[in-house]
Parts: structure tokens; sequence; C-alpha cells
């Protein structure tokens, strides 16, 4: 295919990605005070958790005129992304799905089925994880001072986690997808799972905005047991087509000449 229709190949699937977004954004706004209830409460558990504890003043607040239109627009912009996920995924599926053959084109039904809900459940591991890093942040706050949380940051906090643990999630999808394209090999996979499963603990220590070590554990081990499973996918696949006793043509030496 010419470079001119996979630029706008990708501008359409672009642009219907962006409306099914907005179309989720509407419903956000919608029913915002419902999310906003909904993003709050971790934060509200929280600080009655603290003042069982100890004497502490932790409120929320909004520290400019413009704060609460701002507010409703990120719920409603993040209500739009989690709910147009099977759509916006499908549609970055489509986009590489040309490059593959027409018998493994039968996994766009399965790629379907499983991105969307993972994505979900990213989200739903993130909305548990949460009360745990607020909990360890806002208990350092001191029982003689005042802590005065500003929603949009709190907003921006906790987005952060839902939509990391969300596309993280996705991250071993996107693996089998690239087996499935020819990009890599079960063998090689296997080959640099140590290096991988490292990658996925410094990502999930840097990718997640708390400091605590249990955010950090709650994000990596389960994407290393997702990993772990999309290799096994890859390895099913290419028993499949036969790859699997594939030379390792890496182990070879380039200037040795060949026994043929």
């Amino acid at each position: 295919m010419p470079l001119a229709e996979h630029l706008r190949e990708f501008r359409n699937r672009l642009f219907i990605s962006v409306c099914a977004v907005f179309a989720g954004a509407v419903v956000g706004w919608i029913y915002y005070q419902e999310l906003l209830n909904v993003l709050q409460r971790p934060l509200d558990s929280t600080i009655a958790q603290l003042e069982q504890d100890g004497d502490v003043d932790i409120r929320a607040v909004i520290n400019s005129v413009a704060g609460g239109f701002m507010l409703q627009v990120k719920v409603a912009l993040t209500a739009g992304i989690v709910l147009s996920s099977p759509i916006w995924l499908y549609q970055l599926w489509a986009f590489i799905m040309p490059g593959l053959h027409r018998r493994e084109r039968k996994w766009t039904i399965i790629f379907v089925a499983i991105a969307g809900p993972l994505f979900v459940s990213g989200v739903l591991l993130g909305y548990y994880v949460l009360p745990k890093g607020l909990t360890v942040l806002l208990g350092f706050t001191p029982e003689d001072v005042s802590n005065l949380i500003d929603v949009r940051d709190y907003l921006n906090f906790i987005l952060r986690i839902l939509i990391v643990f969300g596309i993280s999630f996705e991250l071993p999808l996107f693996v089998v997808m690239l087996n499935l394209a020819g990009v890599v090999r079960a063998r090689q996979l296997g080959r640099w799972r140590s290096w991988i499963i490292f990658a996925t603990f410094v990502f999930a220590a840097v990718a997640t905005p708390s400091t605590d070590p249990i955010t950090m554990l709650l994000l990596a081990i389960p994407m290393t047991l997702l990993f772990l499973i999309s290799e096994q996918i890859a390895r099913f696949v290419d028993r499949r087509r036969g790859l699997d006793g594939e030379p390792d043509y890496d182990s070879f030496v380039d200037d040795e000449a060949s026994p043929i």
C-alpha cells in the first residue's frame, strides 16, 4: 500500500476514534455528578480513615474561578476514553490488520473481545489500588497542619493512575499483535524475558504518580503475569505456523562460513 493511502487510512481511523471519544465524553458530561462521586469516594474513605487514626485536617478545595468547569471537562473526557476503548482499540488493530495474512485476520474478533475488558480491568484495578496510595501519601500530613487538596491536582492524580493501569493491561495484547504481524517470535520473547520483566517494574515505578511500592507492585505483578501469558500465546501461534523449529539466526557468527 502506498504511503499516501496509509496516511489517509490513519486519518480516517483517527477521526473515528476521536468521534467515539467525543460521544463517550458527552455521556460523561451528562452523568458528571455521579462520576465525580465515584472518583471522590477513595479520597473521602482515606480522609475518614486518617481522621480515625489521628487529628488531621484534609479537605478538597477548588482554587480558581474556572476550576469547576475544567474539572467537569476532564471527568467527561476521561469517561469518553474509557467508554470508547473498544472502538479506538479496534481502530488501532484495524490499522495494523492489512499487514496480516487472511487466515490471521480471524484474530480480530478475539482482539475486540479481549481489548475492551482488559482496559476496563486495568482501570478497575487502578481504582482499587488508589486508596492505598492515598493513605501512604496523605499519612505524612502533620496533625497540626491543614492539607487543602486542590481538586484539579487530585483529579490529575487519580486519572493518571486509572489511564496508566488501563493502558498497561493492553501491552501484553500488543505483544501478541506483534507476534501475529511477524515482528517478534516467541523464541525472542523467551530470550528477552528477564529484561522485559525488569523493564516492566521500572515502567510501573515511573508511570504511577504515587511513590509507594504497593502501587508499583500492584501494577507490575499483573503486567508480568499477562506478559507471560502472551508469551505462551506467541509460542502457540509460532507452533501453528511451523516456526517453532526455525533456526536462531541471532546465534550465528557473521564471519563464520555456513556448513552447507
